[in-house]
């Protein structure tokens, strides 16, 4: 029975999880599938999550999974009395937190804007060889939001006045996006070749501004 147990878990552990990354309270739908390691941290599925939304790193997140909150130790965050202790993202790994399929957890993004993510497990593939250590984009829809437009609603607005060229508001939206934004483009291609590039089994946040600046057309 020991032995059967042991089996299990090396099996989880070795597992590739595919999930399904969906941005909360925001029509039409963005959303993103992907395979990661059953062996990954939640601070490496945050570089992961990151690459492939589309975000930028600028601010603060965290995992909220059941009563637990998981976050960068390093990062300084407000906290209040009767909030639950934060923990350490970089020791929860994904199998352990989420041993079934259809188990969830919320990977919020920037406490301002409050982006909140749905991560959902579609898919428990267990290895016949050696456990991946990279992650894939399988499918996704739709552009990320640009960073610091206000949350759901005020990307709604921003795309209710960018197709609208007699707006008030138009032209000045437009430059300070300071770039041309499709909010329905998504690179697939593109997306998986920096996901390969994101370091196993931990990934710095100077090491991640790096990617996600060449994503970006940055130069670095």
């Amino acid at each position: 029975m020991i032995a059967q147990v042991e089996l299990g878990t090396l099996q989880k552990s070795a597992s590739t999880y595919q999930l399904e990354v969906v941005l909360n309270d925001v029509q039409p739908r963005i959303w993103r599938r992907l395979q990661v390691p059953g062996h990954a941290n939640l601070g490496w599925l945050h570089a992961v999550l990151q690459v492939a939304m589309g975000w930028t790193s600028s601010h603060l997140h965290q995992f909220i999974c059941r009563e637990h909150v998981y976050a960068d130790p390093s990062a300084e965050s407000d906290q209040y009395e009767g909030d639950p202790p934060i923990l350490d993202e970089r020791k929860a790994r994904l199998w352990e937190l989420l041993p079934e399929i259809n188990n969830a957890l919320v990977y919020d993004y920037d406490f301002g804007d409050s982006w909140d993510h749905l991560i959902i497990v579609e898919k428990i593939l267990n290895s016949p060889v050696s456990p991946t250590t990279i992650a894939r984009c399988l499918a996704g829809e739709r552009a990320c939001p640009p960073e610091d437009c206000g949350g759901a609603g005020g990307y709604e607005a921003l795309l209710k006045i960018l197709k609208n060229r007699k707006h008030p508001e138009h032209k000045a939206m437009k430059e300070w996006l300071g770039r041309p934004f499709d909010s329905e483009l998504f690179d697939e291609a593109k997306t998986n070749t920096l996901l390969r590039k994101l370091k196993w089994p931990h990934v710095t946040e100077g090491q991640l501004r790096k990617v996600l600046m060449a994503r970006d057309g940055h130069k670095q």
